[in-house]
């Protein structure tokens, strides 16, 4: 029943049906965002991201944009586990997303982004899983400094000594009042927390451009990092290439080769020698002949990890995704 629901593409070189590229590259852990569907939950996420060629993914326990949350169900858990094991996927190397409403820094309403967070890392916690990806949050009228110590305030009253989950902040392109933007905050606010050792970073390929990183120099951006935080805290990396140039501070994302950082510069990132243990996560755009038509937009994720794992650019990758899924 639940095979029905979700679309298998047996033909696809993605798929046991065939070799695949993935499986010829087992060392590269790669994946992006999927669903997590009410009637399907975790096997659903891992069936969609196999069709997709995927060792690992990330998902929301619930729709991003508010608290409404369905019921986990133990054995569509229990049955999601047995899939990811018979199909190669990492389970250890999966990534939930919290939602973006949970502000921290923000004191109006800092009392729910607590109770949120608490409650959705006892979410990861039945579905066993150990990293959650949380935007640090953003100040609104407060100062900077402000902001900051009041996420470290929130955390030391949401992080306890024995948590199995830990929280990945991710860096951000620094859109309005957005925190974390810098590696020296995103390291202020782990120094500040007692039980820091459940804080890890999500390192967005997009958000830092868009910062004022620059990726063509991306060896010397992953040293600073290390002096700064330390390599041993990076858990996840967010790939995605940027609508805008460097130090724009909007947070546009582009399919990988579609914007300024390029794909040259994203294969150098994916493929380099110190992140090879390091889950990486393409959170691209749906593709589709034109944005104002939403029900017309594909996920393009097959197709860019085909491009990734060939290591070669496809020119024809929009046409060509608009062109596979309009056929069925």
């Amino acid at each position: 029943m639940i095979k029905q629901r979700l679309k298998t593409e047996k033909n696809s070189v993605f798929l046991c049906y065939n070799k695949s590229y993935w499986r010829c590259d087992m060392d590269l852990l790669i994946g992006s965002h999927v669903s997590f569907k009410k009637d399907t939950q975790l096997l659903g996420s891992a069936m969609e991201a196999y069709s997709y060629g995927e060792n690992t993914f990330m998902f929301y326990t619930g729709a991003p944009q508010n608290t409404s949350r369905s019921e986990l169900d133990a054995n569509l858990t229990k049955q999601a586990y047995e899939y990811m094991e018979q199909h190669g996927i990492h389970k250890d190397q999966i990534i939930v997303h919290a939602p973006y409403i949970i502000n921290l820094a923000n004191p109006t309403n800092q009392d729910f982004a607590i109770r949120f967070l608490k409650q959705e890392i006892v979410r990861c916690e039945e579905l066993g899983m150990t990293k959650l990806v949380l935007h640090p949050g953003s100040s609104v009228k407060l100062s900077r400094e402000e902001g900051i110590q009041n996420i470290i305030d929130a955390f030391n009253q949401v992080l306890t000594k024995e948590q199995s989950v830990s929280i990945l902040l991710e860096t951000m392109a620094g859109k309005g009042t957005e925190l974390g933007i810098t590696f020296e905050e995103i390291k202020q606010i782990i120094d500040g927390v007692t039980y820091n050792e459940h804080l890890l970073v999500c390192l967005d390929t997009c958000h830092i451009n868009d910062a004022g990183y620059d990726l063509s120099h991306f060896d010397e951006v992953l040293e600073e990092f290390d002096c700064v935080i330390g390599l041993e805290r990076l858990g996840c990396i967010h790939v995605n290439d940027s609508k805008n140039e460097r130090g724009a501070h909007k947070d546009r994302h582009a399919n990988i080769g579609y914007g300024t950082i390029g794909f040259e510069q994203l294969l150098h990132v994916i493929y380099h020698e110190k992140l090879k243990e390091v889950p990486k996560i393409l959170e691209t755009p749906y593709v589709g002949l034109t944005w104002e038509d939403k029900k017309r937009l594909y996920p393009p994720y097959r197709f860019e990890i085909e491009m990734i794992l060939k290591k070669q650019f496809n020119p024809n990758l929009l046409t060509d995704i608009v062109s596979y899924y309009k056929k069925d």
